[in-house]
């Protein structure tokens, strides 16, 4: 009996720290968590599940690294926000797999993806052939982005994130890196790094200027 009243509490007391830990870290929809996410996710479960069994552990050895899981977890999803090139380690880039019903073969060997994976999603999306896709994008969630040739959306990349100029996205569109230029001096933007995002969509460039206090 004294043993089930203490797997009891030590139930509730985890139910509630696993609760701190999903609202502190914001977590996102089961669609777009990260790796980063899963890793953290599945060693806190653990540590909840060995805390509950062992009733001889003391409770504030289990709840400590669950308390460093949740630091690191905010210092790691500051840092995404902050580092494009920190966000691109952890996560990954999108990376462009069809282009105009044309499998990008070097793109879906770097992915460990075969043709097969990526007809059964396409078939989800009731896409019955390749030919209907204009492009397809496998984001860094593990989804498929889809348009197809009729939906008449041209592919529209960022050119300019948090002040860093996408070298590979300008090559993808075919954009040259000086018109990117010249539309920032049309603004009045002589340093690139003042940019928190930049795109062209139907021939039309879309800046949006970092704020006074991300510049600082």
């Amino acid at each position: 009996m004294e043993e089930l009243v203490s797997i009891s509490g030590r139930t509730i007391v985890m139910f509630v720290a696993v609760l701190l830990f999903f609202r502190l870290t914001g977590k996102k929809d089961v669609g777009e968590v990260s790796v980063l996410d899963i890793i953290i996710t599945i060693m806190v479960a653990e540590l909840a599940v060995i805390l509950i069994e062992d009733t001889k552990m003391p409770l504030i050895r289990g709840l400590t690294p669950i308390a460093l899981l949740i630091l690191l977890s905010r210092v790691f999803s500051y840092l995404q926000v902050k580092n494009q090139r920190f966000r691109d380690v952890v996560d990954g880039k999108p990376v462009l797999l069809i282009r105009d019903g044309v499998f990008i073969e070097e793109n879906l060997l770097k992915q460990n993806y075969n043709i097969d994976d990526i007809m059964m999603q396409l078939r989800d999306k009731d896409i019955a052939d390749i030919q209907e896709v204009d492009w397809a994008m496998l984001e860094s969630s593990g989804s498929l982005s889809v348009f197809k040739k009729n939906d008449h959306s041209p592919l529209s990349l960022p050119l300019i994130m948090d002040g860093i100029l996408q070298h590979k996205h300008l090559d993808i569109l075919d954009i040259p890196e000086e018109e990117v230029h010249q539309a920032l001096r049309e603004e009045g933007i002589h340093d690139i790094r003042h940019v928190f995002y930049c795109s062209r969509f139907q021939g039309n460039f879309f800046i949006q200027k970092k704020n006074r206090a991300t510049t600082d």
